[in-house]
């Protein structure tokens, strides 16, 4: 493994000397500069792991070498050093942008000691970073169809923004995921995102779960504890499931989104928090707003840039890049290789219409990469394994469901062209002829339908 770069700036020979002894005989490789220039010169040529600066240097000083420094790289950390240190001196250093300020004489212990720090908190702020950036890469949406294209777009402009977002859509279409990617796009990206699933917490406890309370505050509160709006404090705060939140409950987030101040459960100090809200429902919260059941003047509050997410059934042009991504993901997380869906397999999810939408679809893949050996998943698999009936939406066959008679004359007629199609090995001029259309008029039903046949 290659040493760690230790870069000595210090105008003293003597200085230079023995900290870059002390270095080397720690298993560092130690360069030494005698000036601001100099350091900047073998910067730009070696970038080192940690600098140690002396304040007082001929020509450019320590604290303009540190500002250049952070210029070039702002992570690289950064320790002045100096004999003649004070309070200011101090303070201007770390307002600069340095870890640690030490005065002469030096205790080689303690220039160790801090030297060791400052790499342990660079190489986590390291890790984070890559941690980040995976997180990124990983949460990212799938799908070039129009309706993705223009959320992508409206992610990209709302996440440049502190204003509240209310992500809307059904169970399934990925509203966590697109609250990642509006905090891991935004200002805040470094900061705690911390997600509050409000369905999932019972109305007695979920005042506490998000304002915290103090100990003693009631039975069972042993402990101060930390509220969800406290602990995203500089970052988002993620409210998954707003619409089924108490009235009782709407009243007291209401409070705090408008002021961003809170007292804890049993507390009497007020806390003052930044935190940027993000919210997310499957429920026509204009409608549960018309009912009764959500407060309009939250509904407002919340709503100041509503995103939509489309079902998958609208977008079923993404399916071969989404079962693409799915087997790949699946098969790295159990170390198997990846499986390929054969045309004719896909060509079912295609025409298949997803109540359950990308989770559905998650499970669904996860299941033929454990339960088909092949590499290859064939439409007998598919069969086999009974994941959905050959050729048949999802609703397909409740004909009643249907609010008009074209309606359930559409979907029969769907359904009746597709089941024609696969019994006809995908053949229009066969289909045609075997339902007795003309051919042109079977193109436009195909069409009007949006039956993939693109897979033949």
């Amino acid at each position: 493994m290659a040493k760690e770069v230790i870069l000595i700036v210090d105008d003293e020979e003597g200085i230079r000397e023995s900290l870059s002894g002390i270095f080397e005989d720690e298993g560092y490789e130690a360069l030494t500069a005698a000036s601001g220039e100099e350091a900047i010169e073998i910067i730009k040529e070696q970038m080192p792991d940690i600098l140690l600066i002396d304040v007082w240097l001929p020509g450019m000083d320590g604290i303009e070498t540190l500002t250049k420094i952070r210029e070039i790289n702002h992570h690289i950390p950064v320790i002045i050093i100096s004999g003649h240190g004070n309070v200011e001196v101090a303070v201007k250093a770390i307002q600069s942008g340095a870890y640690d300020f030490l005065e002469k004489p030096l205790s080689l212990e303690k220039v160790l000691i801090v030297a060791r720090r400052a790499l342990e908190k660079k190489h986590l702020e390291t890790e984070n970073r890559a941690l980040r950036a995976d997180l990124t890469k990983r949460s990212k949406l799938i799908g070039d169809s129009p309706k993705m294209a223009l959320l992508k777009q409206q992610i990209d402009m709302a996440a440049q923004s502190n204003s509240r977002v209310l992500i809307l859509g059904e169970s399934g279409t990925g509203k966590e995921l697109v609250a990642r990617l509006l905090h891991a796009k935004s200002a805040r990206a470094g900061e705690p995102f911390v997600e509050v699933n409000c369905a999932a917490i019972p109305q007695e406890l979920i005042e506490s779960e998000l304002l915290g309370h103090e100990k003693g505050s009631f039975t069972g509160a042993t402990e101060r504890k930390i509220g969800k709006f406290e602990l995203a404090d500089k970052g988002t705060l993620f409210l998954d499931e707003i619409g089924d939140m108490t009235l009782q409950t709407q009243s007291k987030v209401l409070r705090v989104i408008e002021t961003q101040v809170f007292q804890r459960v049993g507390g009497n100090r007020n806390i003052k928090v930044d935190a940027r809200i993000l919210t997310a429902t499957n429920k026509d919260i204009a409608e549960e707003v018309r009912k009764g059941n959500f407060r309009e003047d939250l509904y407002f509050r919340l709503n100041v840039i509503p995103l939509t997410l489309p079902p998958l059934r609208e977008r079923l042009e993404d399916i071969p890049q989404l079962t693409d991504y799915l087997l790949a993901s699946f098969a790295f997380e159990n170390g198997m290789k990846p499986k390929e869906i054969e045309p004719d397999a896909l060509r079912l999810f295609r025409n298949y219409d997803w109540p359950g939408n990308i989770r559905e679809l998650k499970n669904v893949v996860e299941r033929l990469i454990i339960m088909v050996p092949s590499p290859a998943v064939t439409r007998r698999d598919i069969e086999a394994l009974r994941i959905f009936r050959t050729g048949q939406a999802a609703k397909g066959n409740d004909y009643f469901t249907n609010k008009t008679l074209k309606d359930a004359r559409d979907a029969f007629e769907k359904d009746f062209i597709i089941r024609k199609l696969e019994e006809n090995h995908w053949n229009i001029s066969k289909t045609a002829e075997a339902i007795a259309v003309e051919r042109s008029n079977l193109h436009k039903k195909i069409k009007a339908y949006e039956i993939d046949v693109s897979q033949n």
